[in-house]
């Protein structure tokens, strides 16, 4: 079934590292050199990788790189740290310098963001311990005694920007949101949608809720607000690359803390000249910002509030990346969930076939090799024999 879905695509055939000469299935054309030569040799490396994400970027009139003007203003939304020069945009195309003042296009009161209902049980990352799909935590979190929440639904709140720019995007039409600022919503509005008798969970992805985090949580404090004054159950959950500002990183736990909602972290890669080359920037402060959310894992030990996920990237998120990312994650607390993705060809990265059983397999015994153990596949139905 899976080949057949992805006919036509050239994932099959042998390419070759314009810079070692490595020819496999698993090197991308599309990225231009191999895994090696991007830890080996990352300036080179990388000089070759960035270019598709100036293709990636200019398609959508974006800036092609994090901003780092020497007299530009500084944007501290997300962890990106934007320099803005005079008539320039943040990298997530939503803030513009104006006469030497920022304006957010979108992210507070207003975002561009769309939302639906998700009934439970959901493919969310975190299906296989939540509350809402498993019953973990009733009854403070939880309609469920045991098993999901049927009849209930999540309200999956997708807002269009990104503060990283991923070749493998499977949510890429985010970069048409931010282009077109369309749909944009009021923070009314998103709380009325969580109003739905039916909702008890809210989560917020994309794109990534990082750049339009103030609109986030400012629904998210009144949704809880109501859910309180109404007795109601509604957790706050957030899915994100983990680029987070610092000074909304502490309320976005809270929030999630006290209503039963989970924090789930992409760790895309551990090298950082991989993490760049797949993404177009820099994963220091994701890491450090797993590491404080990693702190209030004690407060509440009936749910998990936090979990981290990595998509097998063919070729790039390879054995070295999964044992540095699981030991990682194992000093911090080796009961954290971890969930290992099968990869799919999308957007730019259509080039490398589908993540292999093998890869899956080896990652996932690596994970437990190292200490961690909640560990689980998921999208396993995409695995096949393809490398």
């Amino acid at each position: 079934m899976w080949r057949f879905r992805y006919r036509g695509l050239r994932f099959d055939q042998i390419k070759e590292c314009s810079l070692c000469g490595k020819k496999s299935k698993t090197v991308s054309e599309v990225i231009g050199v191999c895994v090696e030569c991007l830890r080996n040799r990352p300036e080179e490396g990388l000089r070759i990788a960035l270019k598709a994400h100036g293709k990636s970027r200019g398609a959508f009139n974006l800036p092609l790189n994090v901003p780092r003007a020497e007299d530009g203003v500084k944007c501290n939304v997300c962890a990106n740290r934007c320099r803005i020069p005079e008539g320039g945009k943040g990298f997530c195309g939503l803030v513009v310098n104006k006469g030497g003042r920022l304006y957010r296009m979108a992210g507070g009161w207003r975002a561009v963001v769309s939302w639906y209902y998700d009934p439970l049980p959901t493919n969310c990352v975190a299906w296989w311990f939540c509350p809402g799909c498993t019953g973990r935590g009733y009854p403070t979190f939880s309609f469920s005694r045991r098993g999901a929440e049927k009849g209930y639904v999540n309200l999956a709140v997708f807002y269009g920007a990104c503060n990283s720019d991923c070749l493998f995007c499977q949510n890429w039409s985010y970069r048409e949101n931010t282009a077109l600022l369309k749909p944009i919503r009021t923070v009314a509005e998103l709380v009325n949608a969580a109003k739905n008798e039916r909702v008890s969970c809210v989560c917020f992805f994309g794109g990534d809720p990082g750049p339009q985090i103030m609109h986030a949580l400012m629904a998210s404090q009144k949704i809880l607000e109501f859910s309180r004054r109404e007795k109601r159950i509604i957790r706050i959950c957030w899915e994100t690359n983990g680029l987070i500002g610092k000074p909304f990183l502490k309320r976005m736990i809270e929030l999630s803390l006290t209503s039963g909602g989970i924090i789930k972290f992409d760790l895309k890669a551990w090298t950082p000249s991989v993490y760049k080359a797949l993404t177009g920037v820099s994963n220091r402060s994701v890491y450090e910002n797993f590491k404080t959310v990693a702190k209030y894992i004690g407060e509440r030990p009936e749910v998990p509030l936090l979990t981290a996920s990595t998509l097998l990237v063919p070729g790039y998120v390879d054995e070295y990346e999964v044992s540095k990312i699981t030991e990682f994650i194992a000093s911090l607390d080796p009961e954290i969930p971890y969930s290992l993705l099968a990869f799919h060809p999308d957007y730019m990265l259509t080039d490398l076939p589908p993540t292999s059983r093998r890869h899956a397999l080896t990652a996932y015994n690596i994970a437990k090799k190292n200490g961690l153990k909640n560990v689980h596949i998921g999208n396993e139905w995409i695995l096949g024999d393809y490398y």
